[in-house]
């Protein structure tokens, strides 16, 4: 278990890649569409492409803004993408490959998460938190030092944000002190500058059974440049007066949204594991940077899956420490016993090793998918152990040898114990072969169980007798078990057993 990678979900194949593309800060809308253009141009040939959506102007992670853009890509059905080379990495792989020549914007190509809603994709999401609310340029070359530092380490193939202190802007400072000579306060100033510049909702109106919203803005050409000011008017004592005799522009770069998370300033990090890890890899070693990295007063925390993924991997013990408690609390209710359980009990963790190691053999991951196998493995195990200490249980109560007893109780149950073991795994085969959307969820699942009741089931035969002869003389020192005394009870039990096999040959 701790030599296993861990992961919440295993990364799907969806189908589908997103491109989020980055242009420099305060890039018009028609530079941002020439990037995508170029973008388009690279990976519109790729053999696994079908067809696509292209949007400038919006992005996955930055959202609305003029410098962000999106493109949306369909692959191929899976049964035309059969070679390890058609897979959703390596497709992403190829895309980064072709676009890392492009200077004017930074692209992030990822697939989508396996669980709606838990983040934008199937990488890790997280954010940089300033604690001590310091100065927000501070806080950003920090954390530009921090992802540094995780595009490093080998389990992260990219950490991006697409944050920026560099977008040009209008710091507006109105004149108190001349708006109340006026007559006037600084809100009805800015309510009047955001009404013409950023648009204002004033009223709606029914027509054709509808509602129909108002909203009013100057015109594009009205609101070009500063001297724009000048034609933008204010009511004072019934007559009109320009905005900019009551305002200062003054030239400056910040951040387009400053987002908060826990309370804090923060800032976005979105990234995917490399080829060969997990996302509990990649957790791990974004906590190892950060405590590197990162000063006093700054700190991180998980959003979406990895949220979910770094709060439930350590409670695996305690689900199957619970599991295994309940089991014994059943079987000491069967046997009236508080030893003859371990027998059953101690057998279980053989399945568990089969189990994590075939999942290490396939490369597989401790994910949830592989966890509710083990905990439909345990009571199959269980079962099949009980089949065996039931049987032995019998035969001691019957005048056997705890060694004859345990040895007549793997003989009688070979037969029905390979019957079901066998079963169940020629069952799970398909899954451990699947292909297509789910097909790693599906292969976790059944790699799981087939180990373990292949390397569970050949551990029991060997080790549950032991174990029932250990526990059951232990019971007996403790507490006498009442035996009807037979020593023809085996040869008798034979001549029958012969018997019948006879008058079933004969029908």
């Amino acid at each position: 278990m701790n030599n296993t990678k861990t992961g919440l979900v295993p990364d799907e194949d969806m189908g589908v890649v997103f491109i989020n593309v980055n242009t420099a800060p305060g890039s018009s809308l028609k530079h941002t569409e020439h990037v995508m253009l170029e973008v388009e141009e690279r990976i519109k040939d790729l053999p696994q492409f079908l067809h696509y959506s292209r949007v400038a102007g919006y992005g996955m992670i930055g959202g609305q803004g003029t410098s962000y853009g999106m493109i949306t890509m369909k692959l191929k059905p899976w049964e035309e993408r059969k070679k390890k080379e058609d897979d959703v990495k390596a497709v992403i792989a190829d895309i980064y490959r072709r676009t890392a020549d492009i200077k004017d914007a930074s692209v992030f190509a990822l697939a989508p998460p396996m669980i709606t809603g838990y983040g934008t994709g199937n990488g890790f999401d997280m954010y940089v938190q300033d604690k001590k609310g310091g100065d927000f340029t501070v806080f950003y070359n920090y954390t530009q030092q921090f992802i540094a530092a995780l595009n490093q380490r080998p389990e992260i193939a990219t950490a991006y944000s697409s944050f920026s202190i560099n977008n040009p802007q209008w710091l507006i400072d109105v004149d108190a002190v001349r708006c109340k000579r006026a007559g006037i306060s600084p809100a009805e100033v800015l309510s009047t500058l955001s009404g013409y510049y950023g648009g204002q909702y004033v009223s709606n109106f029914n027509r054709f059974s509808k509602i129909y919203y108002v909203m009013i803005q100057a015109a594009p050409e009205y609101r070009l440049d500063p001297e724009s000011l000048d034609k933008v008017f204010v009511r004072i004592n019934g007559e009109m007066a320009p905005i900019s005799q009551f305002v200062k522009l003054t030239r400056v770069y910040g951040a387009d949204a400053l987002n908060r998370f826990n309370m804090y300033n923060s800032i976005a990090i979105n990234g995917t594991s490399a080829d060969g890890y997990s996302t509990g890899d990649a957790i791990n070693a974004i906590r190892e940077v950060a405590a590197e990295v990162l000063p006093q007063g700054y700190g991180y925390d998980f959003a979406g899956i990895s949220r979910e993924e770094s709060q439930t991997t350590n409670n695996t013990i305690i689900i199957f420490g619970i599991c295994t408690l309940l089991i014994y609390l059943i079987l000491s209710a069967l046997y009236e016993s508080f030893l003859i359980p371990f027998a059953v009990i101690l057998s279980v963790p053989c399945g568990l090793m089969g189990s994590f190691l075939f999942a290490q053999l396939i490369g597989l991951e401790n994910n949830i998918y592989l966890q509710t196998g083990l905990i439909m493995l345990i009571g199959l195990l269980s079962k099949t152990a009980i089949l065996l200490t039931k049987y032995a249980t019998e035969r001691r109560a019957s005048g056997m040898s705890l060694a004859a007893a345990a040895l007549a109780a793997a003989k009688a149950r070979l037969r029905p114990i390979l019957m079901t073991a066998l079963t169940m795994i020629f069952g799970l085969l398909p899954l451990v072969f699947s292909t297509g959307v789910g097909a790693n969820g599906n292969s976790s699942l059944g790699t799981g169980a087939v180990g373990g009741m292949l390397i569970g089931t050949l551990a029991l035969l060997f080790l549950v007798p032991s174990l029932f002869i250990t526990f059951q003389y232990l019971q007996e020192k403790l507490r006498p078990v009442d035996i009807n005394f037979n020593p023809d009870w085996a040869i008798q039990t034979e001549l029958e057993e012969n018997e019948k096999r006879k008058k079933e040959g004969k029908k």
